[in-house]
């Protein structure tokens, strides 16, 4: 939907992760900033091959509805691989994961001046501003530049993600209509499992300082939000790069006593590899921060963690599983898993599906593999598409019997709530509780509420 902001009206489209969420707001400042009339942004995924056909997809389909509109594309899709964004005639700019975040970038590309900067011809071996220096088909980009017309090659202000050293050089203070704040608090990934490409849209691993963290989230507590989501490409690696390193406890510890005006703290995807003894410290005595946590699990099956290069066993992550119950019973968790990497047995398929029941995971996102050209799976040897789609079946079945089953167990029981909209919010475990009484609770408050029944993977308070 078309907004309208002093003397802008543009639209943010987002795709993908919850980092896509963060950087959507900043986008958002950015476009006001740049004072655009009639433009819309996709904010892009490039984790599957599926994320990309929906994103070319919907931008045709808005381009026919609104054909004067200006399209901006951006994201790790548009990072990745700018040149085949750039031969979409509906397309007027592609920006990379850095510059979405710059109002100048929207004014000065769209106005076509920064075509002046480009010195040499595609067909120079030594153009370099589109060209990343670590891209995993490289050759290929190169290629396919060599055939982008003048008027598509402008289209491009894409940098090399790897040359960028710092992160969240700009942070939103505030998220409108939302009771839940994300704040960037990493960006970027030093691992290369051999299933993802997304170290190649985000660059390396960075991190933002403690000092410029706790001064967001005062901002965000100001502003009233009493639930903050910590997030990032790769948390777990949080604080390495920095100049003091400090690890990703030790952050949370600080800043949950620097900013005791903080109700709720909550984390994005975490890697149980890199957990350390501290984080269950604080688990432990600290209520704030939330008992759910999201786990990058990918698969059940050793063998297929080994080819995947993840960091983990199966066993690690039952384990960790266990040792977080045991001290905060109430807490869940939610992983992703991937069906169908290639070389999956039935027997992989198995463990992974009995992962989900020993580890009890209640929130499953289950990902159909889907091969991103020059990546070490991409050429191993792949399962047919029909089968994963049938194991993709199978797991989020697993998934919604767990679910199903944990939230029979919630009836009877008093529940911490935060208010969305509409009496309608998430419990501190993450549970979605629906408040059917008279009153009309009032949207970012917390409630206790008790538990009567269950509808529809929803839990009913009355």
């Amino acid at each position: 939907m078309i907004q309208e902001e002093g003397d802008s009206t543009f639209e943010v489209i987002t795709f993908g992760c919850r980092l896509n969420s963060f950087e959507s707001e900043i986008i958002k400042n950015a476009v006001k900033e740049s004072n655009q009339k009639n433009l819309v942004v996709f904010n892009s995924c490039a984790v599957t091959a599926e994320a990309e056909r929906q994103l070319r997809q919907k931008i045709r389909k808005y381009k026919k509805e609104n054909p004067q509109a200006k399209i901006v594309v951006t994201g790790c899709a548009a990072q990745i691989n700018p040149e085949k964004y750039a031969k979409m005639v509906e397309i007027d700019l592609i920006l990379g994961n850095q510059e979405k975040l710059e109002a100048k970038n929207y004014q000065f590309a769209l106005d076509r001046k920064y075509s002046k900067q480009i010195k040499n011809s595609p067909k120079n071996k030594q153009n370099s501003e589109i060209f990343h220096k670590d891209q995993l088909f490289l050759n290929e980009r190169k290629s396919n530049a060599e055939f982008l017309q003048e008027n598509e090659l402008v289209k491009i202000k894409v940098n090399d993600i790897m040359s960028v050293e710092d992160t969240a050089p700009q942070l939103v203070s505030y998220f409108e209509n939302r009771t839940r704040a994300f704040l960037e608090i990493q960006n970027g990934c030093n691992h290369r499992c051999t299933f993802c490409i997304i170290p190649f849209g985000r660059g390396n691993s960075r991190s933002v300082p403690l000092g410029e963290i706790v001064k967001n989230v005062k901002e965000l507590v100001k502003n009233g939000h009493q639930e903050i989501v910590l997030t990032g490409v790769d948390i777990s690696d949080y604080g390495k790069d920095l100049a003091v390193p400090i690890t990703l406890s030790q952050m949370i510890r600080r800043l949950l006593n620097i900013v005791p005006e903080l109700s709720r703290l909550r984390l994005s995807s975490i890697d149980v590899a890199e957990i350390d003894q501290e984080f269950f410290d604080i688990l432990a005595n600290e209520p704030r921060l939330m008992p759910y946590l999201h786990l990058s699990v990918q698969s059940g099956d050793d063998l297929i963690l080994k080819r995947m290069k993840r960091r983990h066993t199966r066993a690690q992550v039952i384990e960790f599983c266990q040792k977080a119950r045991k001290i905060r019973p109430e807490i869940t968790f939610g992983a992703d898993i991937i069906a169908g990497f290639p070389t999956e047995s039935e027997e992989a398929l198995q463990n992974s599906i009995n992962l989900i029941k020993e580890a009890d995971l209640i929130f499953t996102h289950i990902f159909p593999y889907s091969s991103r050209q020059g990546t070490p799976a991409s050429k191993m040897p792949q399962i047919d598409k029909k089968i994963i789609k049938h194991r993709a079946k199978k797991l989020r079945e697993a998934g919604n019997l767990q679910l199903k089953q944990y939230l029979a167990k919630q009836i009877g029981k008093i529940l911490s709530v935060i208010i969305e909209k509409d009496n309608y919010g998430k419990s501190d475990n993450f549970l979605d509780v629906k408040f059917v009484g008279s009153k009309k609770l009032i949207n970012g408050q917390i409630y206790d509420l008790k538990i009567t029944s269950v509808d529809n993977c929803q839990l009913i308070s009355s």
